[in-house]
C-alpha cells in the first residue's frame, strides 16, 4: 500500500514501534461483519462475535449480500465492526432510562441509525438525518427494512436543528472526516488525503458541532465519532468545543483485551481503534455530557400541522394491521396513512414543520377509492400483526424473482393481498387475482443483477 508520505510520517510519530504492524495490517483483507436485527432474527449464528456489541459478528468471507433475501428483509445489517462500539455509550449511560428523543445527525447509509433505534429504551424516538438528499433516500430505505417504526428520517442542514433548542436527550455526530481509517478498503480516501483536507474537515466538524449544540438539552449526551486517526479531527475538536461550551467528558469501561486505545487530551477522553490492534477499521469515539443550556427546551409552536387525522372510518380499518394497535396514532401524511408512536405526536408535528422529513413512523396504506393499498414499510415492520393478512413463506427462487420485481404466480394462494415471506420474515406484498398477480416490491429497491442458477445464500444458518 502506497501511503501518502506525510500521513506515513505522522503515523510513525503517533504509533512509534507499532508503526510496522499498522502498515502490515493495512495490507491485509478488511474484515467483514454484520449486526443482527434481534427483533427479526432470534436464532444463533456460527460466527465469531464482535466483542463490544451483543449483536455483531465477523464473517469468514464476504458473501453476495444482494442475493440474500434476509438482507433485503432487514434481518441483519452489514456494518463495519469498529463503528458498533457506539453500543457501549448507550449501554453504560442510557440503560434503564425513560423514553428518549435522540438524534443521529449524519445518518446515511443507516448503520448507526439502525443500531441506535435498537439500543434506545422502549418508547423512544430517533431522528435520523442526512444532508444529501440521495443518501437520505437510501437511509429511509434501510430504516424501513429495519422495521422498528421509532424513527423519523430527515434531510436537513445541521443549522436547522438549532431551532429545536434543548430538545434532544442524546445526539450522535458521526462527523464527515478525512477517512484515514478506511484506507485499506477505499483507494479514493488515500488519493484525496492531504493536510489541507484535514484542516477543511476539522473546520467543517466544528461548524457542525456548534450548529447542533443548542438542540441538546442540559445533561444530554453527545457521542462524537470519526473514521480517522489524527488529533485535529478528534481530541482537538472536542477540546475546542470544551472551550466554547460547558461539557464533561465521560469515560467508558472497556476491557484491555478489546485492543482499543484510550486517549486523553486536556481532560477529553477518547477511544481509538487501530487495525493492527483489533479486528476492525480505524475509528475514534468520545462521549461528552452537556453541562449548561436549557434543562428542557420549549417546543416551537406548530403553525400548520403536516399530519392530520385520516378521513372518518380509515383508522379502524388499518389499526388491526398492527400489534398493540392502540399504542399508535394513525395520521394522514399526504396521501398515506401512517402510524406514529402515540406519546411523541406533539414532538413529531413540530419536527415535520421545522425539518425536511423524508420518512417517518410506519407507512401503512394508501387509500385508492374504496381500496387500501398496504405499503412496503408495513410488510417489513416488526409491528405487523401476523393475523392481519394471508402469508406465503416462499422458497428462495420465488423470493429472488419477487425481489427482481418479476411476475410470479404462486399456487394455492388466496386472492387479495398476500404477505410474501422468506424463512417466516416479512418482505413485501403480492396482490393475487385469479390468473395473475401484481408484485408490489418497490421498483427502486429491486435486484438488478442476473440470478445465478446455483446460488444458495448462507449468511444466516438454515
Amino acid at each position: 500500500m502506497n501511503l501518502p508520505p506525510l500521513f506515513a510520517e505522522r503515523m510513525q510519530q503517533q504509533l512509534g514501534s507499532q508503526y510496522d504492524n499498522f502498515v502490515q495490517a493495512l495490507g491485509e483483507e478488511a474484515p467483514v461483519s454484520l449486526r443482527l436485527n434481534r427483533h427479526k432474527w432470534h436464532g444463533s449464528v456460527p460466527y465469531a462475535p464482535v466483542p463490544w456489541t451483543d449483536s455483531g459478528y465477523y464473517l469468514p468471507e464476504r458473501p453476495l449480500f444482494a442475493l440474500d433475501p434476509l438482507w433485503h428483509a432487514g434481518a441483519y445489517y452489514v456494518q463495519e465492526a469498529s463503528s458498533m462500539f457506539l453500543e457501549q455509550a448507550f449501554k453504560q449511560y442510557l440503560t434503564g432510562h425513560n423514553p428518549l428523543l435522540a438524534l443521529d445527525l449524519c445518518g446515511a447509509p443507516g448503520g448507526k441509525s439502525t443500531h441506535i433505534s435498537s439500543l434506545l429504551p422502549e418508547g423512544s424516538l430517533l431522528v435520523s438525518n442526512e444532508v444529501i438528499r440521495s443518501r437520505a433516500n437510501i437511509l429511509a430505505e434501510n430504516i424501513q427494512k429495519w422495521g422498528l417504526g421509532n424513527t423519523l428520517v430527515t434531510n436537513s442542514d445541521p443549522e436547522d436543528f438549532a431551532r429545536l433548542e434543548g430538545q434532544f436527550d442524546v445526539m450522535v455526530v458521526d462527523a464527515p472526516c478525512s477517512g484515514e481509517g478506511l484506507f485499506r478498503r477505499d483507494v479514493a480516501a488515500q488519493e484525496e488525503w492531504s493536510p489541507a483536507n484535514i484542516q477543511l474537515c476539522m473546520e467543517r466538524q466544528r461548524r457542525i458541532l456548534m450548529d447542533v449544540w443548542p438542540a441538546l438539552k442540559q445533561g444530554g449526551l453527545l457521542v462524537y465519532s470519526t473514521c480517522t486517526y489524527n488529533l485535529q479531527e478528534n481530541e482537538e475538536n472536542l477540546q475546542w468545543l470544551s472551550r466554547q461550551e460547558a461539557v464533561k467528558s465521560l469515560p467508558l469501561e472497556i476491557p484491555e483485551s478489546w485492543g482499543i486505545e484510550e486517549t486523553e487530551l486536556s481532560g477529553i477522553r477518547g477511544y481509538r481503534f487501530y487495525p493492527h490492534r483489533l479486528k476492525g477499521e480505524g475509528f475514534f469515539m468520545a462521549v461528552l455530557q452537556k453541562q449548561g443550556g436549557n434543562l428542557v427546551g420549549r417546543l416551537p409552536r406548530v403553525r400548520k400541522a403536516h399530519l392530520a387525522a385520516p378521513p372518518k372510518g380509515l383508522a379502524p380499518l388499518v389499526q388491526p394491521w398492527l400489534l398493540d394497535g392502540t399504542n399508535w396514532e394513525i395520521l394522514q401524511e399526504g396521501s398515506l396513512i401512517t402510524a406514529f408512536t402515540k406519546e411523541w405526536v406533539a414532538e413529531i408535528q413540530v419536527l415535520y414543520e421545522q425539518l425536511k422529513v423524508v420518512y417517518g413512523g410506519i407507512q401503512l396504506a394508501e387509500p385508492k377509492g374504496k381500496s387500501m393499498i398496504p405499503q412496503p414499510a408495513l410488510a417489513l415492520s416488526t409491528y405487523l400483526n401476523p393475523a392481519a393478512f394471508p402469508t406465503l413463506d416462499a422458497d428462495l427462487d420465488t423470493v429472488l424473482r419477487f425481489l427482481r420485481k418479476d411476475d410470479i404466480l404462486p399456487e394455492n394462494t388466496p386472492d387479495g393481498w398476500v404477505l410474501i415471506c422468506y424463512r417466516n420474515i416479512g418482505l413485501g406484498w403480492l396482490k393475487m387475482m385469479k390468473n395473475r398477480s401484481n408484485n408490489y416490491w418497490p421498483t427502486y429497491w429491486r435486484i438488478r443483477m442476473e440470478l445465478p442458477a446455483d446460488h444458495q445464500p448462507a449468511v444466516l444458518p438454515l
